[in-house]
């Protein structure tokens, strides 16, 4: 398998980039060709800071950065030369068959969109982002790609969840749940009050809506959102759980009786502490494209960027995109006649 690495996107770029793709090659046999997509220059002065050499890493220039300010689209289309263009542009070509970024999110989804195009019958992509519960993990679709949906988009969203839910998770019969402020069907706005009627006509597990008291403590496999709201929550999640071991570490060690509490429960923390990592996860599929495209936390460390290739090699071995769009035509055509079929 051949991934296209952006090296020049996230905040910590190219040093973290850089470092997290010779970690991923150095546990992943697998992986035929990681190109590194950049300033050369720069590239070349990392890898040599980091004495590795390794000939399936190739570095392809790119002599231009998005910056988190530029507005995507715009962005993509003046930019051509941008790394995260010419990284889309090497999994166009058939050159390889993933592109990982930590950049700019918009830029990504763009570049994904305009260059690779969506799947037969998708009418937008989405992001899956996993997140943990108690004694598992669910997708939270979508996690910020469409600031806006229709009711057609968040039935599309739940059947490419599903899809990933069941191919890459292992759920063989994965629940899909409606993100809103009721449970009851007629709560929430007017785009997932349809949508629910949608979702709940289709062939997948729907169990209805969920609240987001419920999202954590029973969940269902797969939480459909728009990305505004799905955005929201990942990122308050994220910030919940940073505040709260914060609070806990200040209070721990406050005297030292508790400090000995701590250090006797220092295994359950640090359990606690990796389950709820974004680092442990990687980067999150945008699903609906033609082609594999992982994205990654802009803060990613050289760890979420090893393992965002991790999860790209994933993505490419499991082969979901065809899954995707059978799954989109069996519903089109179970509601040939009707009048709110998926466009």
């Amino acid at each position: 398998m051949r991934i296209a690495l952006d090296a020049m996107g996230g905040d910590y770029a190219p040093r973290n980039t850089i470092e997290g793709a010779v970690l991923a090659i150095r546990e992943s046999p697998s992986i035929e060709k990681l190109f590194l997509v950049g300033n050369s220059a720069t590239i070349e002065s990392e890898l040599k800071h980091l004495n590795y050499k390794d000939p399936r890493i190739e570095i392809f220039n790119a002599s231009e950065v998005i910056n988190m300010r530029e507005a995507a689209a715009k962005a993509v289309r003046t930019k051509k030369d941008a790394s995260i263009c010419r990284a889309v542009d090497l999994v166009k070509s058939g050159s390889a068959d993933a592109v990982v970024s930590a950049g700019h999110t918009g830029a990504a989804v763009a570049a994904a969109v305009l260059k690779l195009r969506t799947l037969k019958g998708i009418e937008r992509p989405a992001v899956a982002c996993l997140l943990p519960t108690k004694s598992n993990v669910f997708v939270l679709i979508d996690a910020g790609a469409n600031p806006d949906s229709t009711p057609e988009n968040l039935v599309q969203f739940g059947l490419m969840g599903a899809v990933f839910s069941r191919t890459v998770l292992g759920y063989p019969k994965p629940s899909v749940a409606l993100m809103s402020i009721g449970e009851e069907d007629m709560k929430g706005n007017d785009v997932t009050k349809e949508a629910f009627k949608l979702l709940r006509l289709s062939d997948l597990a729907f169990r209805g809506n969920i609240e987001g008291h419920d999202v954590f403590e029973n969940p269902a496999e797969v939480v459909v959102c728009d990305g505004f709201t799905g955005n929201v929550v990942l990122k308050t999640s994220e910030a919940l759980a940073e505040a709260i071991f914060s609070w806990l570490k200040q209070e721990l060690y406050r005297n030292p009786l508790r400090q000995l509490g701590a250090k006797l429960a220092s295994g359950a923390f640090k359990s606690i502490r990796k389950k709820i990592n974004y680092e442990e996860y990687g980067g999150m599929p945008l699903l609906g494209v033609n082609g594999i495209c992982i994205i990654a936390h802009g803060a990613s460390s050289a760890l979420a960027i090893k393992n965002a290739i991790r999860a790209a090699a994933e993505s490419i071995k499991h082969e979901i995109n065809p899954l995707i769009v059978r799954e989109v035509q069996a519903y089109n055509e179970k509601f040939a006649t009707a009048s709110t079929p998926i466009q």
